[in-house]
């Protein structure tokens, strides 16, 4: 039996950005992970394909991974700091720009492929004395006894831990187990990412053309003509597009993006991912706690899932160094509402921001089209509107955790 203050499951970017800044306050922590990154990441060229899924890393993220002392290692290469948004209806007047310069900041965000951002993270908290990675690991049973968690791993290994934290995705072995209720709906809608080279160059700017069957967004990369796509799709057509050619599909692909950059070729495979929005209606119990998308998912039309993420990480680790300076229970229900209260609130209104605007675009009716145009360029044209909305984005307003605040100390 391997005994740990905290025990997170899962070893993605979330769990192991709580576990970094949980390291050195006087807690045992334990990291349970099916798979380890490849080494190949930190230290990748351009050489080395580009990963399939990346996140758009917003300015409290940056601070947060910042905290973690792992943002000078993540963006010494293969990232791209974008400076500009453009954000169009196709087949319409409708339109609207944000630019860094509006709210004085060098950048709107940044771009940065998973993988290298789990491999920074990774190698960090090997570096920890009080951190154990445990993978690859199977979970073959969850005890859940109120004050003991013990998990049962393949090999009769043995863990135990005074808190569990399910930071393992959104079919959750841990939410599942403790019995959290679960709202959620299907948003008849498939993702299809990869990566293309496009004819002209992305100019640091990151855009989103909405179309009849769902919005198409080019992401830009390290290279100046490599961006990567997000192409959300209902199911009819996400199939149809599946089962096109390379050439015939990046042919439909530039047609759908009003060919803002030209001619594009796949640089990746195709993947599709089914997209529901899901959100637990309990996040925290005796000795359990959710972050991540265990605890919600949302469309990734504004990239706002890894964010969210990482916020709920930063919010918990405070949370708990914050019991352990009081010397309370850091696995007592009561001592963990204040943490489920503020981030599920948090969450909600970005679960609703993205279902409006979802909504707001959805359908070609012509007088629906019309509203879009004038709303969009009254926004374009308002004062104080576009800054709002980029600060929100960029994770500067709201309820922010201590390390996520600009200039934030370890």
């Amino acid at each position: 039996m391997q005994s740990y203050d905290i025990a997170i499951v899962g070893g993605g970017m979330v769990g192991l950005t709580l576990a970094v800044s949980l390291s050195g306050y006087g807690f045992s922590i334990a990291v349970l992970d099916a798979s380890t990154p490849e080494e190949k990441w930190l230290d990748a060229g351009d050489d080395v394909k580009p990963g399939a899924r990346v996140s758009a890393i917003s300015l409290a993220s940056e601070q947060i991974l910042r905290h973690c002392q792992v943002w000078d290692a993540i963006a010494e290469k293969r990232v791209c700091s974008y400076q500009d948004m453009s954000v169009k209806e196709r087949d319409s007047f409708a339109q609207i720009q944000f630019s860094h310069q509006q709210v004085h900041q060098p950048a709107l965000g940044h771009i940065v492929e998973n993988e290298r951002i789990r491999s920074a993270l990774w190698q960090k908290a090997a570096l920890c004395s009080d951190i154990t990675l445990i993978a690859p690991s199977h979970i073959e049973q969850i005890h859940m006894e109120g004050t003991t968690n013990v998990l049962q791993l393949s090999g009769n290994q043995l863990v135990n831990a005074r808190l569990l934290v399910g930071a393992d995705g959104a079919r959750s072995q841990i939410r599942q187990q403790a019995g959290f209720p679960v709202t959620f709906w299907d948003y008849g809608h498939h993702a299809i990412v990869a990566t293309v080279k496009t004819h002209g160059d992305h100019e640091n700017t990151a855009r989103q053309v909405f179309t009849p069957t769902g919005p198409l967004a080019f992401l830009p990369m390290w290279e100046h003509d490599m961006c990567s796509i997000v192409w959300s799709q209902d199911v009819e057509h996400a199939d149809k597009l599946m089962a096109l050619t390379d050439d015939a599909f990046c042919q439909a692909l530039a047609v759908a993006f009003d060919t803002q950059l030209g001619p594009c070729a796949l640089v990746t495979e195709r993947q599709r991912f089914p997209l529901r929005m899901q959100y637990a209606r309990q996040w925290v119990s005796e000795g359990v706690a959710l972050i991540g998308d265990a605890a919600h998912t949302i469309h990734p039309l504004a990239g706002q899932g890894a964010n969210l993420g990482l916020l709920d990480a930063a919010a918990l680790a405070e949370t708990l160094i914050s019991l352990k300076q009081q010397e309370k229970d850091i696995g007592k229900t009561e001592n963990l509402r204040g943490f489920e209260r503020w981030r599920k609130t948090e969450a909600s209104q970005m679960i609703a921001s993205m279902e409006g605007f979802k909504q707001l675009f959805a359908g070609n009716h012509p007088v629906k089209k019309l509203v879009r145009g004038m709303g969009m360029s009254l926004g374009n044209a308002l004062p104080g509107f576009k800054e709002n909305v980029i600060l929100r984005a960029m994770g500067v307003k709201g309820e922010l955790p201590k390390m996520a605040l600009l200039n934030a100390k370890r």
